[in-house]
């Protein structure tokens, strides 16, 4: 038990002060590295740098520094780099080979920066889900759903599917179907909904909007209303115009049907 206690003894004298010396080279390293990528992120802000190649380059800046303080911090306690590189390049290889969707993410992430398909604060639907665009991290692309539901996909996911941008052309197209009875008068619904449409200031003038007889139904004559707004206000306006339409053909007498069947019945001879 002595003998075990002075080997003991003997290793801290030798390799304890390194030991302390590359932990605090690693805690400083790491809060370094942590105030130089965030440094890296304001400035490309400031140099009108888009967001998202900002917040992108942020992560990686961090991830190679903290690379860095790692090895210095081997190194204060004598671990041979030779050694050392061979042993993280035969493990990087089996985690590789474990980690492929991981590094699959990490390229289309790259892919994501590069291309743009969208940026930070986009309304998108990417990856079978739908919200406005949080953060594009190295691995997965952070959405905020519109009920305010953090959702987490995988870059992966993103590239390999369609993405549908629905804010960076500007302007959207509400696209409505109002119904009205054959027995009204079409003429009169057409007006009465084109009056809601110019009276709304959210509305914009071009391009022009549509009310037109798309269809003649089973049991109505369905009109398309398809007016532009600013991509903002795309739900507030398809609420709003939504209710106004019923309100205004229910007072101009003209009546939104609803599916029926006329049955007729004929008495046979006994």
């Amino acid at each position: 038990m002595e003998q075990v206690l002075n080997v003991i003894y003997a290793y801290l004298a030798t390799y304890g002060f390194k030991i302390v010396a590359a932990l605090v080279i690693f805690i400083v390293g790491r809060w370094v590295a942590r105030l130089i990528s965030k440094l890296v992120k304001k400035g490309m802000i400031k140099a009108n740098v888009d967001e998202t190649l900002a917040g992108f380059a942020q992560n990686l800046c961090y991830i190679a520094l903290l690379a860095f303080v790692i090895i210095a911090a081997l190194e204060k306690i004598e671990v041979r780099m030779t050694s050392f590189v061979v042993i993280v390049g035969a493990a990087g290889l089996a985690i590789g080979f474990a980690l492929q969707g991981s590094l699959a993410n990490f390229a289309a992430g790259v892919m994501l920066i590069i291309f743009k398909p969208f940026k930070v604060g986009d309304f998108v639907e990417a990856g079978g889900k739908a919200g406005t665009v949080e953060e594009i991290q190295i691995f997965n692309t952070i959405l905020n759903s519109p009920d305010n539901v953090r959702i987490i996909i995988p870059n992966g996911q993103v590239t390999s599917g369609n993405i549908m941008n629905y804010t960076v052309n500007g302007t959207r197209r509400i696209d409505l179907v109002v119904g009205v009875s054959y027995e009204d008068d079409l003429k009169k619904a057409q007006q009465v909904i084109e009056k809601i449409i110019l009276g709304d200031e959210r509305i914009l003038k071009e391009p022009v909007y549509t009310v037109a007889v798309s269809e003649l139904g089973d049991s109505s004559v369905n009109f398309v209303v398809r007016p532009w707004v600013n991509a903002v206000d795309y739900w507030a306006v398809r609420f709003d115009l939504t209710e106004k339409i019923k309100l205004a053909l229910d007072k101009n007498g003209i009546t939104i049907p609803y599916p029926q069947h006329d049955i007729h019945m004929k008495s046979g001879a006994a």
